[in-house]
């Protein structure tokens, strides 16, 4: 029996047209042009329906509510569907990935976002295979997470960045392995999936919260870093180097970190490095961290962590509580460091 996909469109360069003042996402576009294409009639594809947003979004538009609303539409249809392929715009995929990963709890059908670099409408475009292989995948391998399809690659959504802008392989997964490359076989790397939950799921909404990022220089003026701890913060990421590192020699900087995290601003260490863990204790300089009250992004993206704060403060105001959850694996968002 063939299964039944739902593709919600949000718009991105997948559905754009050439317009004179550039790219713009057309409405109806994508259905239209998919319909007219025979391979997505084949007999090894799944039947689908396509579910397009109004407007259609450029994705650096997309907020919080945007993904609140790919959330709850996806739990409205979710006994009608076998899986879900997302239309989306590259600039913030990774973003959205990582968000929905923690907002579907228990999760046991696909999710795929995908989109393109060159639109659907160009003759040379990588649109097509994307949006084929991410229905074939839906349809044929037992995917009960939220992933990103690209240029070949099956990724974990929480593990994914874009790291180029211009590149068709423009999404990577830096910390943990792909879960499947396409090639003229699909290998499939089944010991990585996450395992088909049996609790019942449920999706979980986002609240607007006041998250900031800081990221750390040579010699970075400490009056920025005072007047941003100043504001009613409820977390920073603080973007540090190597395993966690930052300036041991400066009293004031440590001050104003243990008083944030005393006051109850969240505080979690990110390495500017895209491949390795946080590990504040192997140096003075990370160790110092510990002590003003910093808690591990361990091997986290930047986006994961934001929508991973963004998650927990939603459910919890509980201050320890989202400290302890930040530095545990709760849908393979993070290794815990050797």
């Amino acid at each position: 029996m063939k299964k039944n996909i739902l593709i919600l469109n949000t718009g991105g360069t997948i559905s754009s047209v050439k317009t004179r003042e550039g790219y713009q996402p057309k409405a109806n576009h994508v259905e239209q042009a998919l319909r007219a294409i025979p391979a997505f009639s084949h007999a090894d594809m799944p039947d689908y329906e396509v579910l397009e947003y109004q407007p259609l979004l450029d994705s650096s538009n997309l907020t919080h509510e945007d993904w609140n609303q790919l959330a709850a539409d996806i739990s409205h249809h979710y006994d009608q569907f076998d899986g879900f392929v997302i239309f989306h715009g590259t600039d913030t995929m990774a973003y959205t990935a990582s968000a929905l990963s923690f907002m579907l709890e228990n999760l046991s059908k696909p999710v795929i976002l995908t989109g393109s670099q060159i639109p659907l409408s160009e003759l040379r475009n990588d649109a097509l295979d994307n949006a084929l292989t991410s229905l074939w995948l839906c349809a044929h391998r037992p995917i009960h997470e939220v992933c990103v399809y690209f240029n070949q690659s099956l990724l974990r959504g929480n593990r994914t960045q874009k790291i180029s802008s211009t590149r068709f392989d423009a999404f990577d997964s830096p910390n943990f392995p792909h879960l499947a490359e396409i090639g003229q076989s699909i290998n499939m790397a089944n010991g990585l999936l996450l395992p088909e939950p049996t609790a019942p799921f449920h999706w979980q909404p986002l609240h607007p919260q006041c998250i900031a990022n800081f990221r750390l220089c040579p010699g970075t003026a400490m009056e920025v870093l005072e007047t941003l701890l100043q504001m009613p913060l409820q977390a920073l990421v603080l973007e540090t180097y190597g395993l966690g590192n930052a300036p041991n020699n400066s009293p004031r900087f440590l001050a104003m970190l243990a008083e944030a995290s005393a006051r109850g601003v969240i505080l979690v260490n990110s390495s500017q490095c895209a491949h390795g863990h946080v590990k504040m204790e192997q140096y003075a300089t990370g160790h110092s961290l510990i002590s003003a009250g910093l808690v591990s992004g361990h091997d986290m993206t930047p986006e994961a962590i934001y929508c991973k704060l963004l998650y927990l403060l939603s459910k919890s105001s509980d201050v320890n509580q989202v400290k302890a959850e930040m530095t545990r694996d709760l849908v393979g968002e993070l290794s815990l460091s050797q």
